[in-house]
C-alpha cells in the first residue's frame, strides 16, 4: 500500500442513555461498576437498624482467603477506572481505600464490624463520578434486568414451590 492510500474508518458517537453522561464516558462500565459496588458493600438492610451490608463483611469472615477475595473484587472497580481515564491522583486514593478495607477487614472478629462501616467500594464509585463528571444518579442501574431478575416480568407460574411427596 501507498502512504498516500486513505483509511475509512467508521466513527460513531453514540448519545447517552442518561441525561448528564457525556458520550464519551462507557455507561456500561459505570453500570458494572455500580452493581459491584452495591453488592460488595450494601445489598442488603439489616431489618431494623437501617444499616446496609454487602459480601464484604461476609467474606470477611474466611480466614485470610475471604479478605484476598474481597479485595480482588474491589480491585476491579480500580481497574475499570483507570480504564475510564480517572486521573492517576485519584485512582491512587482509591487503591488506598481498598487497602485500607483490606488490612482492617483482616482484623480477627473486629474486621467484620469494621467491613460493615467501611463502604470502599461505594466510596470510589462516587471519586469516579466527581472525577468524570457524572452523577450515577442519572440513571437505574438495571442488573436485575440484565440477568433476568426483574420482578415486573409476567409469568404463568407466580406461585411457590410445590414438593409432591408420595408415601
Amino acid at each position: 500500500m501507498d502512504s498516500d492510500d486513505e483509511y475509512d474508518i467508521p466513527v460513531s458517537i453514540e448519545s447517552p442513555d442518561a441525561e448528564g453522561v457525556p458520550p464519551e464516558v462507557d455507561e456500561a462500565a459505570l453500570r458494572r461498576m455500580q452493581a459491584v459496588a452495591d453488592l460488595m458493600d450494601e445489598a442488603v438492610e439489616i431489618p431494623g437498624t437501617g444499616i446496609k451490608v454487602g459480601l464484604d463483611p461476609l467474606l470477611g469472615v474466611i480466614p485470610g482467603a475471604g479478605d484476598a477475595v474481597s479485595a480482588g473484587i474491589s480491585l476491579y472497580i480500580v481497574l475499570e477506572a483507570a480504564n475510564l481515564g480517572v486521573p492517576y491522583d485519584v485512582v491512587v486514593k482509591m487503591l488506598g481505600n481498598v487497602a485500607i478495607d483490606t488490612a482492617g477487614g483482616s482484623v480477627p472478629v473486629l474486621g467484620t464490624i469494621f467491613d460493615t462501616f467501611w463502604k470502599a467500594n461505594t466510596w470510589n464509585v462516587r471519586m469516579v463520578e466527581e472525577a468524570l463528571g457524572v452523577d450515577l444518579g442519572d440513571f437505574d442501574v438495571e442488573a436485575d434486568d440484565e440477568l433476568g431478575l426483574d420482578s415486573d416480568t409476567d409469568d404463568d407460574d407466580d406461585g411457590g414451590i410445590v414438593i409432591d411427596v408420595d408415601d
